[in-house]
C-alpha cells in the first residue's frame, strides 16, 4: 500500500502524489502570538510533526514551514492592557511556543517565517488582485478581497455566497459587500504607529488570511503539496487563503489536511467552561513524554478526549515502553541513549505498521502493533535461561524505530535524559519491590499461602501489577481511574 491521506477539500481519502518527486512541501498555520499556548495548539503541532516524521521515513525530502502571526487585534489590545509593546508582548509568547514545543518533542520546522517580516510580498500580492479585478482599495488605507468577483469562493468548506449573508452586522466603511474580508487595515489613531506600514494604499498592517498566502508562495512556491491546521481554521481562515491564492491565479495548495479538537471532561475546551489547559498546566501535572502520548495516540483527525484517566492511561504505556527498552538495552549491555536516527530508520518496520501509517497516519493501529512488539521482547526479556541476545537487538530495535516514528523513543536524544531519571526511580522502586516478590517468593515455597497472598495485595494496594511467569514474577504500575 502506498501512503494514503485525507483531502478536507474533497472529503476523499486517496493517494499521495507529490508535486515534485521525492520531495514534499508542506505549510502549517502557526500560532497567533496573543497568549500562552494550550492544548489546542500542541495537538495540532503535533500531529502534523508525527506527518512529517513518517514522510521523511518514507524517503521524501520534506519542506516544513509553520508561520508565527505575531501582529493581529487580539496582540495589540492584550499589549495594550498589559502596558507592554505589541512586539515584547509577541515575542514573550512566541518564545514560550518555542519552549513548549521543544521540550514535548515537535521537530522545528525548515521555515518559520514571521507576518511582520514579510510585507513586501504581501504588498505585491494585493497590487495583483486588484489588477485582476479580486480585490479593492476604500481610499482611507484598507484593502478587501471581492468574495463575489470568485465563483469558486467557498469550495474549501462546501458553502454558497447565499449561505453566508450576515444578518443583522453592520457593515464595516469601505466595504462594499458585508462578506468581503480584508486584506490590509487602515492604521487607527488608538493603536502604536510601530504597528503599521506604509503602502501604495495607506499606512496600516496585515489582515490575517493575507499572511499565509505571502508566504506559503515566498517559501513553498506558486503550487505545493499540502496545507495544513486545526479544524477550527476551516472557515473563514483557510477559505479565505485558498481564495485569495487562487484569485491571483496560482496553483496554492493541493491538499488540505486537518487536526481534530481536544475535549476536557467531555466539553470543549474553553475559558468560560473553567475546563481551559494550558500547556504548562498538562506538562506541570505529566511526563511531557505521556502528554505527546495522549495527544498522538488518537486519529489526528478525530476529536480526543483529555482528563484525569486518559493522562494515567498514557502515563502507566509511557511507562512500560521505556521499562521494556531499558531492560532491554540493559541486558544488551548497550549505552541507552546510542542509536542515531540513520541507525533506527534502517530497522525494517513491520509491514502492519507501514500499513497502518500509510492509511492516513492510522496511529491507533500503529501503536497496536507496537503494543504487540513490546509483549514479544517482554516475552523474550523473561526467558529461562536468558534471552537470545540478537533477538533482543531486532526487538528493541524494531520497538524503538516505531516509537521514533510518534517521536516516542524512550532511549532517544529527546527522552534519553527523561528517561535516565525515571530510569534512577524505577531502580529504586525496582530494588524495593524485587524484595517484597522474593519474600513472596519464599513463602510460597514454604506453603505459607496466606503471608504470599498478603504481600502480594499489599502491592496490589500500592498500584503494582504483579504477572507471574515461568521466569518468575514481574512487575508494572496498575493503570486506575
Amino acid at each position: 500500500m502506498t501512503l494514503h491521506l485525507h483531502d478536507t477539500a474533497t472529503r476523499t481519502t486517496a493517494p499521495f502524489t507529490p508535486v515534485r518527486e521525492g520531495a514534499v512541501s508542506l505549510y502549517v498555520c502557526g500560532p497567533t502570538t496573543q497568549g500562552a499556548p494550550h492544548l489546542g495548539h500542541l495537538r495540532t503541532f503535533l500531529s502534523f510533526d508525527v506527518l512529517v516524521r513518517w514522510l521523511e521515513r518514507s524517503g521524501y525530502q520534506v519542506a516544513h514551514v509553520r508561520n508565527v502571526t505575531d501582529i493581529d487585534d487580539k496582540i495589540l489590545v492584550k499589549s495594550a492592557e498589559a502596558g507592554a509593546e505589541w512586539f515584547a508582548w509577541s515575542l514573550r509568547f512566541e518564545r514560550e511556543f518555542q519552549d513548549v514545543l521543544d521540550r514535548i518533542g515537535n521537530r522545528r520546522p525548515t521555515y518559520e517565517p514571521r507576518a511582520t517580516g514579510h510585507v513586501p510580498e504581501m504588498i505585491e500580492l494585493m497590487q495583483r488582485l486588484i489588477e485582476r479585478g479580486h480585490a479593492y482599495a476604500d481610499g482611507a488605507g484598507s484593502v478587501y478581497f471581492d468574495v463575489a468577483s470568485l465563483p469558486a469562493y467557498g469550495a474549501l468548506t462546501r458553502q454558497s455566497l447565499e449561505d453566508m449573508q450576515d444578518a443583522g452586522e453592520e457593515m464595516e466603511p469601505g466595504k462594499r459587500d458585508r462578506r468581503d474580508f480584508a486584506l490590509w487595515k487602515a492604521a487607527k489613531a488608538t493603536e502604536p504607529e510601530t504597528a503599521s506600514w506604509d503602502t501604495p494604499f495607506g499606512r496600516g498592517r496585515p489582515g490575517w488570511h493575507l499572511e499565509c498566502s505571502a508566504m506559503s508562495r515566498k517559501y513553498l512556491g506558486e503550487t505545493f503539496d499540502i496545507h495544513a491546521g486545526g479544524l477550527d481554521l476551516r472557515f473563514p481562515h483557510h477559505e479565505n487563503e485558498q481564495a485569495q491564492s487562487h484569485a491571483a491565479g496560482y496553483g496554492f495548495a493541493q491538499r488540505w489536511m486537518h487536526s481534530g479538537m481536544v475535549t476536557v471532561d467531555g466539553l470543549k475546551m474553553g475559558k468560560s467552561l473553567d475546563n481551559f489547559v494550558t500547556a504548562a498546566d498538562a506538562l506541570g501535572e505529566h511526563p511531557a513524554a505521556a502528554v505527546r502520548l495522549a495527544l498522538v495516540g488518537g486519529h489526528y483527525r478525530a476529536t480526543i478526549e483529555y482528563n484525569t484517566t486518559a493522562m494515567r492511561e498514557a502515563e502507566t504505556v509511557w511507562e512500560r515502553f521505556s521499562a521494556t527498552a531499558r531492560r532491554a538495552a540493559e541486558q544488551l549491555q548497550e549505552d541507552p541513549i546510542a542509536a542515531a536516527d540513520a541507525e533506527l530508520r534502517a530497522v525494517e518496520l513491520p509491514q502492519e505498521f507501514v500499513a497502518a501509517m500509510d492509511d492516513d497516519l492510522s496511529v491507533p493501529e500503529a501503536l497496536a502493533v507496537i503494543h504487540r512488539e513490546q509483549a514479544a521482547l517482554n516475552t523474550l526479556l523473561a526467558a529461562r535461561g536468558g534471552a537470545d541476545g540478537a533477538q533482543v537487538a531486532e526487538g528493541l530495535g524494531r520497538l524503538r524505530a516505531m516509537l521514533d516514528v510518534l517521536g516516542l523513543d524512550p532511549l532517544g536524544e529527546q527522552w534519553g535524559g527523561e528517561a535516565g531519571a525515571a530510569g534512577a526511580e524505577h531502580a529504586a522502586l525496582d530494588a524495593l519491590i524485587s524484595a517484597q516478590l522474593t519474600a513472596r517468593e519464599a513463602a510460597r515455597a514454604e506453603k505459607d499461602w496466606a503471608r504470599a497472598d498478603a504481600l502480594r495485595d499489599a502491592l496490589t494496594a500500592a498500584g503494582i501489577r504483579i504477572e507471574d511467569g515461568q521466569g518468575g514474577a514481574r512487575w508494572t504500575l496498575e493503570t486506575r481511574d
